[in-house]
């Protein structure tokens, strides 16, 4: 709970620059690349939009795509994938998505991305919780 407690926070902290919506179309991009590649199965594929710091923890794809099957369920099988608001600030992005799982429970991520050197955009984390969830 602590993570989401922070989350939360760093998305009201956030405010929306006049970029913003380049990057949250980019981010947005790279969220439904990730749940595309997790529904074929491809591993190195979703693995490559994961943030340096992500791919550190799991450092080969089969284990990542392991770890977010076993984890992340609605986010690796899901009925629905709907985005919902979005925060800009200094090369970071949070997502919130809206997910109905593959039996039907609704579901919220809330996703982080950062902007890396090269100028590409990964994914940093994701918080999951269900549909109504008390913080």
């Amino acid at each position: 709970m602590r993570i989401f407690a922070l989350l939360i926070a760093f998305l009201i902290g956030l405010s929306a620059p006049a970029g913003a919506a380049d990057d949250v179309a980019t981010a947005q991009s790279v969220i439904r690349s990730q749940a595309e590649a997790f529904g074929r199965d491809d591993a190195a594929a979703a693995y490559g939009y994961a943030a340096p710091a992500i791919q550190s923890m799991f450092p080969q794809a089969d284990i990542f795509l392991s770890m977010v099957r076993n984890n992340y369920a609605p986010v690796y099988r899901h009925k629905t994938f709907e985005f919902g608001e979005a925060q800009v600030s200094d090369g970071k992005i949070a997502q919130r998505v809206h997910i109905v799982d593959a039996d039907g429970v609704p579901w919220e991520a809330l996703y982080t991305l950062e902007l890396e050197p090269d100028g590409s955009v990964r994914i940093s984390g994701c918080v999951l919780l269900k549909a109504g969830q008390a913080v």
